[in-house]
């Protein structure tokens, strides 16, 4: 079903190379290290950022041995106002076709035999047009890119941490929406619908 407001340690879907097949599980949003001792951690690990990625010891492995996408068509920014509450701003590609974030995941046990599955999305600086709303952006891949990011035999760290840029300014919109989506128990369309058509 679609979901519109999904939250950090809710379930996303996330595609993976499984010895070359493209597979689509579902994994929770805030990634856990193998060494954590609590699942609490991911709750601090839904992003990850791509100046860091490679050394961080939460994200380092994952970023060699665990790369994924996480599909989507939209995603939220908010941005700080000089009086009031943050303006949520939803931004998507102008024609509406859905892509896909950078993603590392990772397996974790709970030390009782159950094993978790989580992901996170990797960010970067935001572009000049969104950097007007916020300074991060989420890593969207070019489709181009997909195969070697997914690729866990790649080991060519440099040319992987290339692909971690801003997206082309061209590529997204961005328009405000209602405080809708401040409410997790919101998930329906009208979080989507932009500020001025709302009753």
């Amino acid at each position: 079903p679609p979901r519109y407001n999904i939250a950090p340690s809710q379930e996303v879907p996330v595609v993976r190379d499984r010895g070359g097949v493209r597979t689509l599980d579902h994994m929770r949003w805030g990634l856990v290290p193998p060494w954590a001792k609590d699942a609490a951690i991911g709750q601090r690990m839904i992003n990850a950022r791509a100046e860091t990625v490679m050394e961080k010891p939460s994200f380092r492995n994952a970023f060699k041995l665990r790369r994924c996408l996480i599909p989507a068509d939209g995603f939220y920014e908010w941005q700080v106002r000089t009086k009031g509450p943050k303006q949520p701003y939803r931004i998507c590609r102008e024609d509406g076709a859905p892509f896909a974030f950078a993603g590392l995941w990772e397996t974790w046990g709970d030390g009782g035999g159950d094993e978790l599955l989580t992901c996170t999305i990797v960010t970067t600086e935001a572009n000049r047009s969104l950097g007007e709303i916020h300074q991060r952006m989420p890593v969207i891949l070019g489709e181009g890119d997909f195969s070697v990011w997914l690729d866990t035999t790649y080991d060519d760290s440099q040319a992987l941490h290339k692909m971690l840029r801003p997206a082309v300014e061209e590529l997204l919109v961005a328009y405000p929406i209602s405080m809708l989506v401040n409410n997790v128990r919101n998930d329906h369309s009208d979080c989507i619908a932009p500020l001025s058509t709302l009753p």
